[in-house]
């Protein structure tokens, strides 16, 4: 290998590595948008009580539906700021087993919409799309029934083949969980 193809490779190798880190950037940044909105949300009893509607959404780190979610439920969470409570919950978090059984979580996202009396008014499940979050959460302010969502979107399923399931500790637990 002569001088030139010395340098070609060496070229390549840093190019590589600065797109392995370029990656691992970025779906770090995705994973803390929802680590955020988890991290900001309030306990589940306490916004289901506080006489606000709630949208509580399960969610997990892994989950690209979820990640392509995220900025609609950022923005619902500004634009409605002290009108409406948002909650996620990361399935990979064995806090939240009780909770997944509970409500029944078979795929991911689930998004459940509760009004001002903390009860349930309605489910998605799946990739829904910002205009469709948007109308369900207006309707939820008005404290009317929910539009009808005529078909379930895409999602990511909840089962034991995850590999990351309950053994992640998610942003609420504090430390708990972890062995």
């Amino acid at each position: 290998m002569d001088n030139k193809d010395r340098a070609m490779a060496k070229a390549l190798a840093i190019i590589a590595a600065v797109l392995a880190v370029v990656v691992f950037w970025a779906r770090s940044l995705n994973s803390q948008g929802l680590e955020a909105l988890a991290q900001a949300s309030l306990p589940l009893d306490e916004a289901l009580g506080n006489g606000k509607p709630t949208l509580v959404e399960f969610y997990a780190d892994w989950c690209e539906v979820c990640h392509q979610m995220e900025p609609a439920m950022t923005h619902l969470k500004q634009t409605h700021r002290g009108a409406l409570d948002l909650v996620l919950l990361n399935v990979d978090n064995p806090l939240w087993q009780e909770e997944l059984e509970q409500f029944q979580v078979r795929g991911i996202p689930t998004v459940l919409f509760y009004g001002p009396d903390g009860r349930l008014r309605g489910r998605s499940i799946g990739l829904r799309q910002p205009e469709q979050l948007e109308a369900m959460v207006a309707a939820l302010l008005r404290d009317d029934p929910l539009p009808h969502l005529s078909r379930q979107g895409i999602t990511s399923a909840v089962t034991e083949a995850n590999p990351s399931r309950n053994s992640a500790v998610g942003p609420r637990s504090h430390g708990e969980g972890v062995a």
